[in-house]
């Protein structure tokens, strides 16, 4: 029960970052505002991920030429989409 508990406070938790804090290098007046926003953004780190794991698997070789390890690459892929 702490566990799930756990889970969901950081979701939560999660969701209030991303409405309130702009990400990096991102002009405010381009910032999509409320739930579309947050969606949008989720939407694009499911898919910045989805590509990670494909590059990962198809040219794992290639991995380092972007600047990360396939440790790190592991932790981003484990990551679930509403985190940073």
């Amino acid at each position: 029960m702490k566990t799930m508990l756990d889970t969901i406070s950081g979701f939560y938790g999660a969701v209030r970052l991303d409405l309130s804090e702009p990400p990096t290098g991102v002009d405010l007046a381009e910032r999509r505002p409320g739930l579309f926003g947050l969606l949008s953004a989720w939407g694009e780190r499911a898919r910045f991920r989805e590509e990670l794991a494909t590059k990962a698997r198809d040219t794992p070789h290639l991995i380092g030429d972007i600047g990360l390890t396939m440790d790190q690459v592991r932790d981003e892929l484990a990551k679930p989409l509403w985190r940073r």
